[in-house]
Protein backbone atom coordinates (compact mmCIF):
# COMPACT_ATOMS: atom_id res chain seq x y z
CA UNK A 1 0.00 0.00 0.00
CA UNK A 2 1.36 3.65 -0.99
CA UNK A 3 1.58 6.46 1.11
CA UNK A 4 -1.74 7.96 -1.06
CA UNK A 5 -3.58 5.13 -0.04
CA UNK A 6 -3.28 4.97 3.41
CA UNK A 7 -3.97 8.88 3.28
CA UNK A 8 -6.95 8.28 2.00
CA UNK A 9 -8.51 5.98 3.78
CA UNK A 10 -7.40 8.19 6.79
CA UNK A 11 -9.79 10.63 5.24
CA UNK A 12 -12.70 8.09 4.74
CA UNK A 13 -12.14 7.08 7.87
CA UNK A 14 -12.57 10.72 9.54
CA UNK A 15 -15.71 11.25 7.41
CA UNK A 16 -17.39 8.53 8.75
CA UNK A 17 -16.54 9.11 12.36
CA UNK A 18 -18.49 12.98 12.00
CA UNK A 19 -21.11 11.69 10.04
CA UNK A 20 -21.41 8.92 13.37
CA UNK A 21 -21.30 11.84 15.88
CA UNK A 22 -23.87 14.15 14.21
CA UNK A 23 -26.75 11.50 13.97
CA UNK A 24 -25.85 10.56 17.48
CA UNK A 25 -26.42 13.93 18.64
CA UNK A 26 -29.50 14.48 17.03
CA UNK A 27 -30.88 11.52 17.89
CA UNK A 28 -30.36 12.99 21.66
CA UNK A 29 -31.68 15.64 21.29
CA UNK A 30 -34.99 14.80 19.12
CA UNK A 31 -38.50 14.85 20.49
CA UNK A 32 -40.01 11.76 21.02
CA UNK A 33 -43.15 11.59 19.46
CA UNK A 34 -45.79 10.99 22.30
CA UNK A 35 -44.19 13.70 23.92
CA UNK A 36 -44.72 16.12 21.26
CA UNK A 37 -47.53 18.85 21.48
CA UNK A 38 -48.62 22.11 20.04
CA UNK A 39 -51.01 24.42 20.60
CA UNK A 40 -52.68 27.18 18.26
CA UNK A 41 -53.99 30.12 19.03
CA UNK A 42 -56.04 32.15 17.08
CA UNK A 43 -58.95 35.38 17.53
CA UNK A 44 -59.65 35.16 14.27
CA UNK A 45 -62.16 32.83 12.23
CA UNK A 46 -59.45 30.45 10.40
CA UNK A 47 -58.90 28.15 12.99
CA UNK A 48 -61.40 25.71 13.58
CA UNK A 49 -63.75 23.57 11.48
CA UNK A 50 -66.49 25.74 12.30
CA UNK A 51 -67.71 28.32 10.33
CA UNK A 52 -67.16 30.82 13.17
CA UNK A 53 -64.69 30.90 16.45
CA UNK A 54 -66.20 33.09 18.75
CA UNK A 55 -69.38 33.65 19.60
CA UNK A 56 -68.77 37.32 19.14
CA UNK A 57 -68.69 36.20 15.65
CA UNK A 58 -71.69 34.05 15.20
CA UNK A 59 -74.49 36.05 16.52
CA UNK A 60 -72.17 38.69 15.17
CA UNK A 61 -73.26 37.67 11.56
CA UNK A 62 -76.94 37.83 12.38
CA UNK A 63 -77.19 40.96 14.56
CA UNK A 64 -78.63 42.86 11.50
CA UNK A 65 -81.92 41.39 12.26
CA UNK A 66 -81.40 41.53 16.05
CA UNK A 67 -83.78 43.51 18.48
CA UNK A 68 -81.04 43.25 20.77
CA UNK A 69 -78.01 41.20 21.42
CA UNK A 70 -76.07 40.80 25.10
CA UNK A 71 -73.15 39.18 26.05
CA UNK A 72 -73.92 39.65 29.57
CA UNK A 73 -69.83 39.78 30.12
CA UNK A 74 -70.46 43.01 32.29
CA UNK A 75 -68.50 43.37 35.74
CA UNK A 76 -70.02 42.27 38.81
CA UNK A 77 -72.06 45.33 40.05
CA UNK A 78 -72.55 46.86 36.97
CA UNK A 79 -76.20 48.22 35.76
CA UNK A 80 -76.32 48.13 31.94
CA UNK A 81 -76.10 45.20 29.76
CA UNK A 82 -74.58 46.66 26.67
CA UNK A 83 -76.78 46.32 23.45
CA UNK A 84 -73.84 45.27 20.87
CA UNK A 85 -76.55 44.88 17.83
CA UNK A 86 -75.90 48.72 16.97
CA UNK A 87 -79.59 49.22 17.81
CA UNK A 88 -78.22 51.00 20.97
CA UNK A 89 -81.21 48.87 23.09
CA UNK A 90 -79.09 48.89 26.32
CA UNK A 91 -81.05 46.40 29.01
CA UNK A 92 -80.68 46.92 32.69
CA UNK A 93 -79.52 44.48 35.11
CA UNK A 94 -81.64 43.99 38.06
CA UNK A 95 -80.73 42.72 41.41
CA UNK A 96 -77.60 42.51 42.28
CA UNK A 97 -75.41 41.76 38.59
CA UNK A 98 -72.67 38.90 39.57
CA UNK A 99 -69.91 38.43 37.31
CA UNK A 100 -67.96 35.31 37.36
CA UNK A 101 -65.41 33.33 34.87
CA UNK A 102 -66.32 29.52 35.26
CA UNK A 103 -64.09 26.90 33.56
CA UNK A 104 -65.35 25.75 31.29
CA UNK A 105 -67.13 29.28 30.15
CA UNK A 106 -70.04 29.11 27.47
CA UNK A 107 -67.79 30.34 24.55
CA UNK A 108 -64.37 30.02 25.73
CA UNK A 109 -62.84 32.10 23.14
CA UNK A 110 -64.56 35.14 23.40
CA UNK A 111 -62.81 37.18 26.46
CA UNK A 112 -65.21 38.46 29.56
CA UNK A 113 -66.81 36.29 32.15
CA UNK A 114 -70.82 35.19 32.76
CA UNK A 115 -73.44 36.25 34.57
CA UNK A 116 -74.82 34.29 37.40
CA UNK A 117 -78.44 35.06 38.62
CA UNK A 118 -79.68 34.05 41.94
CA UNK A 119 -82.97 32.54 41.49
CA UNK A 120 -84.62 35.27 43.25
CA UNK A 121 -84.26 38.84 42.00
CA UNK A 122 -81.59 38.77 39.11
CA UNK A 123 -83.01 39.19 35.58
CA UNK A 124 -82.23 41.73 32.59
CA UNK A 125 -84.73 43.53 31.29
CA UNK A 126 -85.11 45.47 28.01
CA UNK A 127 -85.97 49.05 27.54
CA UNK A 128 -88.58 49.21 24.42
CA UNK A 129 -91.88 47.61 24.21
CA UNK A 130 -92.91 45.62 20.75
CA UNK A 131 -96.65 45.17 19.54
CA UNK A 132 -97.21 41.98 19.15
CA UNK A 133 -93.94 40.11 17.47
CA UNK A 134 -95.24 37.59 15.43
CA UNK A 135 -92.12 36.26 13.86
CA UNK A 136 -89.03 36.15 16.48
CA UNK A 137 -86.08 34.01 17.80
CA UNK A 138 -84.96 34.07 21.12
CA UNK A 139 -81.72 32.98 21.90
CA UNK A 140 -79.29 32.00 25.29
CA UNK A 141 -76.49 30.46 26.91
CA UNK A 142 -77.37 28.69 29.98
CA UNK A 143 -76.18 26.36 32.83
CA UNK A 144 -77.58 25.52 35.73
CA UNK A 145 -78.28 22.38 37.91
CA UNK A 146 -81.97 23.68 39.34
CA UNK A 147 -85.01 22.54 37.42
CA UNK A 148 -86.99 25.40 37.05
CA UNK A 149 -87.19 29.09 35.92
CA UNK A 150 -87.36 31.00 32.88
CA UNK A 151 -84.57 31.62 30.54
CA UNK A 152 -86.13 34.54 27.70
CA UNK A 153 -89.77 35.21 27.44
CA UNK A 154 -92.39 38.26 26.56
CA UNK A 155 -94.60 40.13 28.97
CA UNK A 156 -96.79 42.77 29.37
CA UNK A 157 -94.81 44.67 32.16
CA UNK A 158 -91.11 45.72 31.72
CA UNK A 159 -89.79 44.70 35.45
CA UNK A 160 -92.44 43.18 37.39
CA UNK A 161 -94.47 40.00 37.18
CA UNK A 162 -96.58 40.55 33.81
CA UNK A 163 -100.15 39.41 33.43
CA UNK A 164 -99.73 39.25 30.08
CA UNK A 165 -97.03 36.74 29.22
CA UNK A 166 -95.83 34.25 26.15
CA UNK A 167 -93.63 33.19 23.87
CA UNK A 168 -91.32 32.06 26.80
CA UNK A 169 -88.97 29.88 27.63
CA UNK A 170 -88.25 27.99 30.79
CA UNK A 171 -87.09 25.04 32.61
CA UNK A 172 -90.37 22.58 34.28
CA UNK A 173 -89.86 20.47 37.15
CA UNK A 174 -88.36 17.86 35.26
CA UNK A 175 -85.87 20.32 33.95
CA UNK A 176 -86.92 19.86 30.49
CA UNK A 177 -86.83 23.17 28.67
CA UNK A 178 -90.59 24.08 27.47
CA UNK A 179 -91.18 27.07 24.96
CA UNK A 180 -94.56 28.07 24.97
CA UNK A 181 -97.12 30.88 23.32
CA UNK A 182 -100.93 31.34 23.62
CA UNK A 183 -103.44 32.59 22.12
CA UNK A 184 -107.02 30.92 23.51
CA UNK A 185 -105.00 28.00 24.97
CA UNK A 186 -101.03 27.51 26.07
CA UNK A 187 -99.24 25.63 23.08
CA UNK A 188 -95.66 24.19 24.59
CA UNK A 189 -93.24 22.57 22.64
CA UNK A 190 -90.84 20.50 24.95
CA UNK A 191 -87.57 19.09 24.80
CA UNK A 192 -87.47 14.99 25.77
CA UNK A 193 -84.32 15.68 27.69
CA UNK A 194 -83.54 17.65 30.87
CA UNK A 195 -80.81 19.89 30.93
CA UNK A 196 -80.30 20.97 34.34
CA UNK A 197 -77.08 18.59 34.40
CA UNK A 198 -74.75 21.73 35.48
CA UNK A 199 -73.40 21.67 32.41
CA UNK A 200 -73.70 25.18 29.28
CA UNK A 201 -76.57 24.25 27.01
CA UNK A 202 -77.06 26.96 23.72
CA UNK A 203 -81.11 27.37 23.33
CA UNK A 204 -82.77 28.56 20.72
CA UNK A 205 -86.66 28.92 19.96
CA UNK A 206 -88.10 30.30 16.82
CA UNK A 207 -92.09 31.07 15.36
CA UNK A 208 -93.57 32.73 12.49
CA UNK A 209 -96.96 32.12 11.25
CA UNK A 210 -95.00 29.95 8.10
CA UNK A 211 -92.75 27.97 10.24
CA UNK A 212 -95.14 27.09 13.74
CA UNK A 213 -92.79 26.47 16.72
CA UNK A 214 -89.54 25.19 16.92
CA UNK A 215 -86.94 24.81 19.93
CA UNK A 216 -83.36 24.01 19.55
CA UNK A 217 -81.14 22.49 21.91
CA UNK A 218 -77.34 22.88 21.51
CA UNK A 219 -77.85 23.29 17.71
CA UNK A 220 -80.28 20.60 17.14
CA UNK A 221 -84.03 20.87 16.55
CA UNK A 222 -85.40 18.69 19.83
CA UNK A 223 -89.29 19.54 19.78
CA UNK A 224 -91.55 21.60 17.47
CA UNK A 225 -95.32 22.20 16.24
CA UNK A 226 -96.05 23.46 12.43
CA UNK A 227 -99.83 24.37 14.00
CA UNK A 228 -98.53 26.95 16.40
CA UNK A 229 -98.66 29.94 14.51
CA UNK A 230 -100.14 32.82 16.37
CA UNK A 231 -99.06 34.04 20.01
CA UNK A 232 -100.91 36.48 21.97
CA UNK A 233 -101.41 40.19 20.59
CA UNK A 234 -100.33 42.32 23.23
CA UNK A 235 -97.59 45.07 23.46
CA UNK A 236 -95.16 43.57 25.84
CA UNK A 237 -91.07 43.76 26.70
CA UNK A 238 -88.59 40.61 25.86
CA UNK A 239 -87.11 39.57 29.81
CA UNK A 240 -83.86 37.62 30.07
CA UNK A 241 -84.17 35.53 33.26
CA UNK A 242 -87.64 35.87 35.02
CA UNK A 243 -90.91 36.36 34.84
CA UNK A 244 -93.93 34.70 35.48
CA UNK A 245 -94.69 31.37 34.46
CA UNK A 246 -98.51 30.90 36.12
CA UNK A 247 -100.40 28.29 34.39
CA UNK A 248 -97.59 26.72 32.03
CA UNK A 249 -97.21 23.02 31.99
CA UNK A 250 -94.74 21.79 34.99
CA UNK A 251 -94.59 24.97 36.05
CA UNK A 252 -92.07 25.58 38.63
CA UNK A 253 -91.98 26.79 42.25
CA UNK A 254 -89.56 29.32 41.57
CA UNK A 255 -89.87 31.77 38.23
CA UNK A 256 -86.85 33.04 38.47
CA UNK A 257 -83.92 31.38 36.84
CA UNK A 258 -80.72 29.83 38.92
CA UNK A 259 -77.30 29.69 36.98
CA UNK A 260 -75.21 31.21 34.94
CA UNK A 261 -76.09 32.86 31.07
CA UNK A 262 -73.88 34.11 28.27
CA UNK A 263 -74.77 36.02 24.76
CA UNK A 264 -78.43 36.59 24.95
CA UNK A 265 -80.64 37.91 22.43
CA UNK A 266 -83.95 38.33 20.50
CA UNK A 267 -84.14 38.56 16.56
CA UNK A 268 -87.31 39.84 14.25
CA UNK A 269 -86.70 36.89 11.99
CA UNK A 270 -86.58 32.78 12.15
CA UNK A 271 -83.28 31.55 12.66
CA UNK A 272 -82.52 29.08 10.35
CA UNK A 273 -81.27 25.49 11.15
CA UNK A 274 -78.06 26.58 9.53
CA UNK A 275 -77.45 29.77 11.45
CA UNK A 276 -78.64 27.95 14.40
CA UNK A 277 -76.28 25.23 14.13
CA UNK A 278 -73.64 27.73 13.85
CA UNK A 279 -73.95 29.84 16.94
CA UNK A 280 -74.24 26.19 18.81
CA UNK A 281 -70.72 25.48 17.28
CA UNK A 282 -68.72 28.88 18.26
CA UNK A 283 -69.46 28.37 21.56
CA UNK A 284 -67.70 24.86 21.94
Amino acid sequence: MNLRHLRDGRVIAAVLVVALAVVALLNAFAPTRSAFSAVITNSANSAATAPYFTCTAAVGADTTNALFAYKLTEASGSTTATDWSGKGLNGTYQGSMVAQTPSPNACPRDTGSSYVLNGSTSFVSTPKSYVNPTTFSEEVWFKTTVAGGMLVGFGSNQVSASGQHDRQVYLNTSGQLVFGSYNGTTQVVTSPKAYNDGAWHHMVATMSASTGMRLYADGVLVASNTAYTAPENYTGYFRVGYDTVSGWPGQPANFAFTGSMRYAAVYSTVLTATQVANHAAAGR
